[in-house]
């Protein structure tokens, strides 16, 4: 069953092979991908994997990542979910936004949505999200998400910053929130 969320300003629905090409535009942008892609253009193909894994992943494990879009709007702005990352595969809180839409809160209200969803519709006992240190934007995400600083590692020559959060510190708020099924 496939779920799409509405937050107070926002629209998050599992992505489909239709966007593709707006997902790649994101990925590829040089500001995102500083991060999130270890600074490298990743090939078209790859965002179509992203995709394809990530239907895969809804139809198994009932959880992906979801496109964001604004609520009145059919534009891409941003994905977020929960993703496996590292060897032995880590489930983690994922989420990204365009740079045009910096600076706005945007990115901590989907972070705060997939923790509530995490928590509400699939009874995780904690989620956890990790960033590069120097993206000290993405470590203010999560701390305004209601995340705490877990611990500061190594893994693959990258320096590591995780934040978690226990089902048990999870204060939903009153913001407007709704899930529907939409398959």
């Amino acid at each position: 069953m496939l779920h799409e969320i509405e937050t107070a300003r926002l629209r998050l629905r599992p992505f489909t092979p239709n966007d593709v090409d707006d997902f790649h535009h994101l990925l590829i942008d040089p500001n995102v991908r500083k991060y999130l892609c270890d600074d490298k253009v990743i090939p078209r193909e790859q965002a179509a994997s992203f995709i394809e894994g990530s239907l895969a992943s809804f139809e198994t494990n009932g959880f992906g990542l979801w496109a964001v879009l604004p609520r009145e709007e059919d534009t891409l702005i941003g994905f977020c979910g929960f993703w496996f990352f590292y060897d032995p595969p880590e489930l983690q809180l994922l989420y990204g936004i365009a740079p045009e839409r910096w600076g706005k809160g945007l990115a901590a209200e989907i972070a705060r949505a997939m923790i509530r969803y995490g928590f509400e519709e699939h009874s995780f006992d904690r989620i956890i999200a990790s960033a590069d240190a120097p993206n000290l934007a993405s470590l203010r995400v999560m701390e305004k998400a209601g995340m705490t600083f877990e611990k500061r590692v190594s893994i693959n020559g990258l320096d590591l910053v995780y934040y978690v959060i226990a089902r048990e510190a999870f204060q939903s708020d009153e913001s407007p929130y709704r899930v529907r099924k939409v398959i």
